[in-house]
């Protein structure tokens, strides 16, 4: 059987046409696959020099912004209340902006710079909230009233949109890390806590020491901090930078953000759009589907907080305690849509 080929004419050096010679076909495609293959790597190549100059500039402007707000931070004094609330304001944008820069930026950078660089935004917020309670005044209350007498009952669920909410003992109390640019609610039992757009208006806000409570956030907070929950029902409107939750058990977070990070948070469901990732870490039985909640408003409150709407990445959560590739971590699932909740409670203001 004649081998395969084809017919090439070759030229001699007087530029006569000899007879043509047939080259089988076997090395004109292994000759092919070699020009495809040296074609393949000279693209990667390519593809890997742009991504190390993105990646170089991402390193440049990250490290000369983060450099700017340690400035303006050691810059801050308690000489002039007025001067040192706008500098903390300039660096609360400054770093929100930082947020967007990585958050944008994470699809050619590395796990490595990823997690190096959200540690640098750690270390920023917590200076930040230092130099806060170093310069600016914080408000604190703490009395009993008269009525100390009153039945040891689990008292009925309440309203209330004060910084503070009632024992049952009638100790009334503000976790002594609210500040005055900081809202939120601390060490509230069986209660709803509501607070309306005005009253947030861009602050921090934090939740902490609550349980068996039901929190609604008609907002949208510049960052949310949830920490020492148990039992609880949290709804908040979209939050323009990190959610933060912490110390969270048998509970339902509902809210849109930018990144969420959840650390020691057991059997907890969290109904979530984010525009970047969701992080996890030391965390067990958490369940994940998408958000749900609406209010009026919230359109507007999506477009305050530079959130995009049609953008949600609720499915991809890095679970930092598992680091097998391809095998899915045994510490989060998707709630299955039988399950999910698709309208919610309305919370009235009691009379």
């Amino acid at each position: 059987m004649a081998a395969l080929g084809v017919e090439v004419n070759v030229r001699n050096d007087d530029g006569e046409t000899n007879t043509a010679v047939k080259v089988p076909e076997r090395v004109l495609l292994r000759d092919q696959a070699r020009l495809e293959e040296a074609e393949r790597r000279r693209n990667v190549k390519e593809s890997q020099t742009v991504t190390e100059e993105k990646s170089d500039f991402f390193t440049s402007t990250f490290n000369a912004e983060k450099t700017a707000v340690e400035e303006l931070l050691s810059s801050c004094n308690d000489n002039d209340p007025d001067k040192a609330a706008k500098t903390l304001e300039e660096a609360t944008l400054k770093i929100q902006q930082l947020l967007k820069f990585l958050n944008d930026s994470m699809m050619f950078l590395t796990q490595y710079e990823i997690r190096q660089a959200q540690a640098s935004l750690q270390n920023l917020q917590s200076s930040l909230a230092e130099k806060r309670d170093e310069v600016l005044p914080k408000k604190k209350f703490a009395f009993r009233s008269r009525n100390t007498g009153a039945s040891k009952q689990p008292a009925p669920i309440q309203q209330t949109t004060d910084k503070f909410a009632s024992d049952a003992a009638g100790t009334v109390v503000v976790d002594a890390a609210v500040f005055v640019d900081q809202c939120g609610f601390s060490n509230a039992d069986n209660q709803v806590l509501i607070k309306q757009a005005e009253e947030i208006q861009q602050r921090d806000v934090l939740l902490s020491h609550l349980t068996n409570c039901k929190v609604r956030l008609y907002g949208c907070p510049s960052t949310l901090h949830i920490k020492n929950v148990r039992g609880c029902e949290i709804l908040c409107g979209p939050v323009s930078s990190s959610v933060f939750v912490d110390q969270c058990t048998d509970s339902t977070l509902v809210f849109p953000c930018q990144q969420l990070r959840t650390h020691n948070t057991t059997a907890t469901q969290i109904y979530l759009h984010v525009t970047s990732r969701a992080i996890i870490e030391d965390c067990h039985g958490v369940r994940f589907a998408p958000f749900t909640w609406t209010y009026p408003g919230i359109h507007d409150h999506f477009k305050v907080a530079g959130l995009d709407p049609n953008r949600n990445n609720w499915t991809e959560v890095d679970d930092f305690n598992w680091l097998a590739a391809g095998t899915p971590s045994p510490n989060w699932t998707v709630i299955p849509e039988t399950e999910r909740i698709c309208s919610w409670d309305i919370v009235e203001q009691a009379s």
